[in-house]
C-alpha cells in the first residue's frame, strides 16, 4: 500500500502535469540510469511506436580524444553532463550539443573508463561529482571548476577510511556515486588478485568531503558475518575485494541503500579465505544515513568463479496474490534474477540451496551448496546444458572444439580445476554492468545478456626458485601480467587482453609506465612497483632488457597463493566466433509478477557471420519509456535499435559512427524529446569512436 506521503507526492505531480502543457516542459534524466531506483525508465511519450521510424540525428558532439565510452549522460535543466574516453568531464547545451565547459586534460589521459557522473543540488548550488583514478572531484555544475572547499582543494582520495595497509593499493571508481540527502556513497574498483584492497562501502559528505560512515564488507571482530571469514581476514594483506564496483540503488522514501558486491580476492582460489565469505557476492540493504545493515542475501557462497553482482538492482513494484509489494530485483552474471521484498529481504520466489561439486584443488574448500531461484528461469544458457549438438556447426575446427568440450568440467557450479571448467555464462555474464531496465509500476524487467563461453583453468603458481631464473623484468611480468597477456605476450583473442609484442609501435615509454602504475580498462594499476621495477618490466615488454637474472634483485614478491588461473580465455572457433551455437546475445522481457517470460529475442548480428539473428556480445544497457519503447545500443555490430517493449518487435535501427557500449539517456527540452548515446567503440576489437549522438523527431 502506498504511504500517505507517497499519495501526496503523486497528487502534487499530477497537479503539476495538469497545469503545465507537456509540450513546453523540460524533463530531465537527472541521475545515473535515470534515477535512484536505477530503472532506466522515462515517463516521456512524444516518441512512440507510430513515429520512431522518423528519428533523425539532432546533433553530435565529438570529444577531443577517442576510445571506449561507457557513460550514461545526465541531462538537467537543458544541460547534458558527460565523460570522454580519457575521463574528461564536460557539459553541453542539450538542445544543440554546444560545449559549455570541460574538466580534465585529455593530453594526460587517465587510462580507464567512466560510466558517468553524479549530480547534487540543494535547490540553489549544484555540484557534479566526477572520479578520475583514485580521486573524487567536486565541480561547480555551472562552470566545471573544482569547488575548493570540498576535501583537499576540490577532491578527496578514495583511499580515505581504508586501513593503512591499503594506502598504496589500487583503487579507483568508474561508476558514479549514489546521492542520498547530503551524502555521496561511492562504489570502488579494486584489484581482483591476491593483495587487493578491502571493498568497504563508504559515504562522504557532499559539501565537505568528510567521511560520514563505513560498512566493512570483510567484517571486523564483533560485526555480523565475522565468522564467515578466517578470524584475521580483515587484517590479511592478501585477502581483499568484496567491493561494490557496479553502483547502488536507493529507496529515497525509506532511506534504504541497496548495494550489490563482488567476489573476495583472489577471484579463483579461496584456500586462504575458507567460509561463506560475507559480505562478498551479496545484495546488501543498508540504512543510507548510517550504513547499518538491515538485511542481506548472498547470491554466491565462497565465490571462486568471479560471480560479482554486476549491476545496480532495480527497485520496482510487483503484484503477488492480490498484494502490491515494493520489491528489489538483482540480475546476475549467472543469468539468474533474485527478487526480494524491499523492506524485509524475503524472497518473492523460492530459492533452493543446491548441492554442488567440491573442489579437487589442494587447499580449496568450496561451499557445499549454492542458491538457485526457481523462478524466473535463467535468461542465459547454462554450462551444464551444452552437449555436442550445442557446438557451432559452422566452425571450421569443430572436431577440435568437440574434443576440448569433452575435456571440460560442465557440472552445475563446477569449481575451477586443472583440466578446465566451462564457464557459461562467462566471466562477463550473463548480465553485465549495463544493468536492466524496468517499468517500475508494471513489474516487467528488460535484460540484455551474453551467451559467451569461457574456459577457466588452474595451474600451480611458479615458485620463487623458478621465478629467480628469469630476468627482473620477466619475473615481474610473470607474477603480475602473464595470466591475462600470456607468457608469450600474445594476449587473448578479440582484443579483450591485447598482445604486447607490438606495444612499442603504439605507445611511448611514458604512456606504458602510466598504464602500469594506474591501470587501463580491466587492468588494475600496480602502484606498488618501484621505478626500477617498472622500468625493468617495460624493458622486457619492449624486448630491450639486457640484464641477467643474477644481476638485479627485485622487491616485487610473488603472491603466496599456491594456485592461480591461466587467465581469461574465451571458447572460440578458428574464425573467432563463439564455439557454441547462436544466439550469442539476447534481450529478454520477464514479468516479475509471475516469474514468466514475456519474450526473448537475439540481440544484434555477429560481424562476419553468415546468418542474421545470431546475437552478439553486448555491453551497455537498455532504457524504456512510458510510450512502450525500448532503446538499446550495446552490440558489437554498432547498431542502435528501438523495440516494442510489449512484444520485442524491432521498430527502428540505425548504424552509429562506432559501437555504443553504453546505456542511452532520454530527455525533453522546450517540448522536444531527445535520445542520446555515447559511441566510443574500441571494445571487442571494434573501431574507435569519440561521439555522443542525439536523435529527435
Amino acid at each position: 500500500m502506498k504511504s500517505p506521503k507517497s499519495l501526496l507526492l503523486i497528487v502534487a505531480l499530477l497537479c503539476f502535469w495538469g497545469c503545465n502543457d507537456e509540450k513546453d516542459q523540460t524533463i530531465n534524466w537527472p541521475d545515473y540510469l535515470g534515477g535512484p531506483d536505477r530503472n532506466h525508465f522515462s515517463a516521456l511519450t512524444q516518441i512512440d511506436s507510430t513515429n520512431v521510424q522518423s528519428l533523425e540525428i539532432a546533433w553530435t558532439y565529438a570529444t577531443k580524444d577517442s576510445g571506449q565510452i561507457q557513460a550514461n549522460p545526465l541531462i538537467i535543466d537543458g544541460i547534458l553532463y558527460g565523460v570522454s574516453p580519457t575521463v574528461q568531464a564536460f557539459a553541453l547545451d542539450a538542445e544543440t550539443g554546444k560545449e559549455l565547459w570541460t574538466f580534465g586534460d585529455p593530453l594526460t589521459a587517465w587510462h580507464s573508463t567512466s560510466r558517468g557522473l553524479a549530480y547534487w543540488s540543494d535547490g540553489g548550488e549544484a555540484r557534479i561529482f566526477h572520479s578520475i583514478g583514485p580521486h573524487l572531484y567536486c565541480l561547480d555544475a555551472a562552470t566545471g571548476q573544482a569547488i575548493e572547499s570540498f576535501g583537499d582543494g576540490g577532491k578527496i582520495d578514495l583511499h580515505a577510511g581504508l586501513p593503512e595497509v591499503a594506502r598504496d593499493k589500487f583503487i579507483i571508481s568508474n561508476t558514479p556515486g549514489t546521492i542520498f540527502e547530503d551524502l555521496i556513497i561511492m562504489p570502488v574498483r579494486v584489484s581482483e588478485d591476491a593483495g587487493a584492497a578491502p571493498g568497504d562501502i563508504r559515504a562522504f559528505n557532499v559539501e565537505t568531503g568528510e567521511l560520514a560512515w563505513t560498512f566493512h564488507t570483510i567484517p571486523h571482530p564483533g560485526e555480523f558475518g565475522y565468522e564467515s571469514f578466517p578470524s584475521d581476514a580483515y587484517l590479511n594483506d592478501e585477502v581483499g575485494g568484496a567491493n561494490n564496483w557496479a553502483g547502488m540503488s536507493v529507496d529515497v522514501e525509506r532511506g534504504m541503500l541497496f548495494v550489490p558486491t563482488g567476489s573476495a580476492a583472489y577471484d579463483f582460489y579461496g584456500g586462504n579465505r575458507p567460509g561463506e565469505n560475507l559480505f562478498a557476492n551479496c545484495l546488501l540493504a543498508l540504512d543510507a544515513r548510517t550504513g547499518e545493515r538491515i538485511w542481506h542475501y548472498q547470491t554466491t557462497h565462497h565465490d571462486v568463479w568471479d560471480r560479482d553482482l554486476p549491476a545496480p538492482p532495480n527497485l520496482i513494484t510487483v503484484q503477488q496474490e492480490g498484494k502490491s509489494i515494493d520489491a528489489v530485483a538483482q540480475i546476475t552474471k549467472q543469468g539468474y534474477v533474485f527478487v526480494f521484498d524491499r523492506e524485509t529481504g524475503t524472497p518473492l520466489f523460492p530459492i533452493d540451496e543446491v548441492e554442488v561439486p567440491a573442489s579437487e584443488v589442494p587447499g580449496e574448500m568450496t561451499w557445499p551448496t549454492q542458491p538457485v531461484p526457481r523462478q524466473p528461469a535463467p535468461f542465459a544458457r547454462q554450462d551444464y546444458t551444452i552437449q555436442e549438438d550445442g557446438i557451432n556447426h559452422a566452425a571450421p575446427d569443430r572436431a577440435e572444439l568437440l574434443e576440448r568440450l569433452a575435456s571440460t568440467d560442465r557440472r552445475p557450479f563446477a569449481p575451477p580445476g586443472f583440466g578446465g571448467t566451462l564457464m557459461l555464462p562467462g566471466f562477463d555474464g550473463g548480465a553485465e554492468w549495463g544493468g536492466a531496465a524496468a517499468d517500475p509500476d508494471d513489474g516487467v524487467i528488460y535484460i540484455n545478456s551474453n551467451d559467451m563461453p569461457w574456459i577457466l583453468t588452474m595451474v600451480p603458481t611458479q615458485s620463487d626458485v623458478a621465478l629467480a631464473e628469469y630476468s627482473p623484468g620477466e619475473r615481474i611480468y610473470r607474477i603480475h601480467c602473464s595470466s591475462c597477456h600470456g607468457a608469450d605476450l600474445k594476449g587473448s583473442q578479440q582484443g579483450n587482453f591485447p598482445e604486447l609484442l607490438t606495444i612499442g609501435d603504439q605507445l611511448d615509454r611514458s604512456t606504458i609506465a602510466h598504464i602500469i602504475s594506474n591501470g587501463k580498462g580491466m587492468m588494475p594499476g600496480m602502484a606498488q612497483l618501484s621505478k626500477e621495477e617498472r622500468n625493468s618490466v617495460i624493458d622486457f615488454i619492449l624486448g630491450l632488457e639486457k640484464i641477467e637474472a643474477a644481476e638485479v634483485t627485485t622487491t616485487s614478491e610473488a603472491p603466496s597463493l599456491p594456485f592461480k588461473s591461466t587467465g581469461y580465455h574465451k571458447f572460440l572457433d578458428a574464425d573467432g566466433h563463439p564455439a557454441i551455437t547462436p544466439p550469442w546475445g539476447t534481450l529478454s522481457a520477464i514479468d516479475l509478477n509471475s516469474g514468466n517470460y514475456r519474450w526473448q529475442i537475439p540481440l544484434g548480428n555477429e560481424p562476419g557471420w553468415h546468418e542474421p539473428g545470431s546475437g552478439t556480445e553486448n555491453y551497455g544497457g537498455p532504457i524504456v519509456t512510458a510510450s512502450g519503447l525500448l532503446f538499446i545500443g550495446a552490440t558489437k555490430d554498432g547498431m542502435f535499435r528501438a523495440f516494442d517493449k510489449r512484444t520485442g518487435r524491432l521498430l527502428w535501427e540505425v548504424e552509429l559512427p562506432a559501437p555504443a557500449f553504453a546505456t542511452p539517456s532520454t530527455y525533453q527540452v522546450n517540448g522536444k524529446q531527445y535520445i542520446v548515446i555515447a559511441c566510443g567503440g574500441t571494445k571487442l576489437g571494434t573501431k574507435k569512436g569519440n561521439q555522443y549522438v542525439a536523435f529527435s523527431l
